[in-house]
């Protein structure tokens, strides 16, 4: 369809295929070796089904500072939790827990059930750990964590522990999509795609929140970067050399600039 081709982040990315099985190794290292430390919870159940689960990564100190949650992307179609864990260990570094969520996939469920998943994950986690949360979520998961940020979206006792989202290369508005194959998975109209976009809401009063998105990423999602950042009056950092894939490879850095500014 007529957008296909400007949503397409693999096929403008040197040796794309070779990302998510070397995502998965770095990641199954991670959990191995906080498995032996005893710092790792896998499988926690969030939800009634298989893939409503998430992990928790607990940082070496009795206390964590707080919560960091990541959410993965995947267009809401592909990837789960484990490709992910050590993306965690920026944040385990600086002294927060870090939880980690799967979620159902479309078409079994829409993008807007997809949100309430997530809402009801932080819910569950919030229980577990004191303190602020912080949460990044990248591509469809920056969509995901956008939604967090609105109003209504949390139980007042989550929302009002919010301290910083940072939505990563984020689809903020989901009206392209309809001119893209993969709507077919989505089943969204116009009116379900700009009930689930972030750009066409407001945030909530005082959330701290800031873009990040990558200056070798394809126009569209600079362009939704720009739309997200531009609708809540928030910075929109463009990082140097990097593309849709490499952009949050930062996560796994507790000395990079998008730690600290999450930290912020």
């Amino acid at each position: 369809m007529r957008l296909d081709d400007a949503y397409a982040n693999g096929a403008y990315i040197a040796g794309a295929d070779a990302y998510p099985p070397r995502w998965a190794e770095q990641a199954a290292a991670f959990r191995q070796q906080l498995s032996r430390e005893g710092r790792v919870q896998l499988d926690i159940p969030y939800g009634p089904s298989a893939r409503q689960v998430f992990d928790m990564f607990l940082p070496q100190q009795a206390a964590p500072l707080g919560l960091f949650v990541f959410v993965h992307g995947g267009y809401w179609l592909r990837f789960d939790k484990s490709y992910w864990s050590h993306l965690a260990a920026g944040m385990l570094a600086r002294g927060w827990a870090v939880a980690m969520p799967s979620y159902d996939l479309c078409p079994d469920v829409s993008i807007a059930q997809i949100t309430q998943q997530i809402a009801r994950m932080l819910g569950h986690v919030a229980g577990q750990v004191a303190g602020p949360i912080r949460l990044a979520g990248h591509s469809a998961g920056g969509h995901l964590v956008a939604r967090m940020g609105v109003p209504g979206v949390l139980a007042p006792g989550v929302a009002g522990r919010l301290a910083h989202v940072m939505p990563i290369s984020p689809v903020a508005d989901l009206r392209p999509l309809l001119e893209t194959s993969m709507n077919a998975q989505f089943c969204l109209t116009d009116e379900s795609a700009a009930a689930e976009s972030p750009a066409l809401m407001r945030p909530a009063p005082g959330l701290a929140c800031t873009v990040w998105v990558g200056a070798d990423e394809r126009p569209a999602f600079l362009d939704q970067a720009r739309w997200l950042a531009d609708a809540w009056g928030a910075p929109c950092h463009i990082a140097p050399e990097k593309h849709h894939f490499d952009v949050i490879d930062a996560l796994a850095d507790p000395e990079s600039a998008m730690i600290a500014q999450l930290l912020a």
